[in-house]
C-alpha cells in the first residue's frame, strides 16, 4: 500500500510538472547590467527540493518568473539530503539555503522563500 501511494503521488507529480512545462511563466527581463548584478546576488542562494514535488515545482516557478539562475538540488537521496539534514535540521523541501557573509540561514516554507525572493529581485 505504502508503494502504491508513493507510486501515485510520483505520477502525479510528473503530470504536475508536464503542466508547469506547458505553462510556463515569461521571464523577468532586465538590463544586461541587472541581470549580471542579480547573477552574482544569487550564487549564494541554493534551493534544495525534489523534481515532482508540488511545493517545489510553485517555487521554481518564482525563480523562472523572476529570472534567477538559482542552483538547485535534488534533496531525495545522497549528498544533497546529507547537507540538508545536517544544515537545516530536517529533511523537507524545497528548502532555499541562503548564505550572507557567515551567516546561513535555510528557509522552509515555499511560500517564505516565494515572498523573499519577490522581495529581494521583484520589480
Amino acid at each position: 500500500m505504502k508503494l502504491l501511494l508513493k507510486a501515485f503521488r510520483e505520477g502525479l507529480g510528473r503530470i504536475i510538472v508536464f503542466i508547469d512545462w506547458i505553462f510556463s511563466p515569461k521571464k523577468l527581463k532586465r538590463s544586461e547590467s541587472e541581470q549580471a548584478e542579480v547573477n552574482k546576488q544569487v550564487e549564494s542562494l541554493k534551493l534544495y527540493q525534489f523534481y515532482a514535488c508540488p511545493f517545489c515545482i510553485k517555487t521554481r516557478r518564482t525563480i523562472k518568473r523572476l529570472n534567477l539562475p538559482i542552483e538547485t538540488r535534488n534533496a531525495q537521496t545522497g549528498q544533497f539530503r546529507a547537507e540538508l539534514l545536517a544544515g537545516g535540521g530536517e529533511v523537507k523541501v524545497p528548502c532555499l539555503r541562503v548564505k550572507e557573509g557567515d551567516k546561513i540561514t535555510w528557509m522552509y516554507e515555499s511560500s517564505d522563500i516565494m515572498a523573499y525572493l519577490d522581495k529581494r529581485f521583484g520589480v
